[in-house]
């Protein structure tokens, strides 16, 4: 069951406007989206919402709107809210880039929005960002917690970031 439905792409570059219009909006709501999430006790650590709309922004708009907002995402975050904090930004980065250029990558490939598709990009970052977590802490564990205490937030980028896609593909 993989729902695949064909999707009109964009590939906005660095220098539309409507890429940095994208990618604004994208940031925005990679902002407002931890801040609720925030509420809930580890909820930050458990629904991972800082990769949420870069996830959208990549696949419907491409790597470049997908790296603007992977970037800036956490960036304007932890100077705005420290958080995330700065021990733990590299891992962020690495995890939002790979994030970017995977989902980028695979809508590009498909050309269609699935279930199984978005799994596999949220598996691939995860995976990915992970093992670069893990050699730059030293630590196994650390780097992988994202799959033990994440796995929420990993269902609710499939999920969600599925139905997001589609009601941006009616627009």
């Amino acid at each position: 069951m993989t729902n695949a439905n064909p999707i009109q792409l964009y590939s906005l570059s660095y220098r539309e406007t409507r890429a940095m219009l994208a990618a604004t909006l994208f940031v925005v709501g990679n902002i407002a989206l931890p801040q609720l999430c925030h509420l809930i006790p580890q909820g930050g650590l458990m629904l991972l919402p800082i990769y949420f709309f870069t996830l959208v922004g990549a696949y419907k708009y491409g790597w470049q709107v997908g790296l603007l907002t992977a970037v800036a995402s956490p960036i304007v975050n932890s100077v705005l809210f420290g958080m995330p904090a700065a021990a733990v930004m590299p891992g962020i980065l690495a995890k939002s880039v790979l994030l970017a250029v995977c989902a980028a990558y695979v809508a590009r490939r498909f050309q269609t929005v699935s279930l199984l598709l978005l799994l596999a990009v949220v598996l691939a970052y995860q995976v990915g960002g992970s093992l670069i977590e893990s050699a730059m802490l030293g630590s196994f564990a650390q780097g992988f917690q994202d799959f033990r205490i994440g796995m929420p937030g990993m269902a609710l980028q499939v999920v969600g970031g599925y139905f997001v896609l589609r009601y941006l593909l009616k627009r």
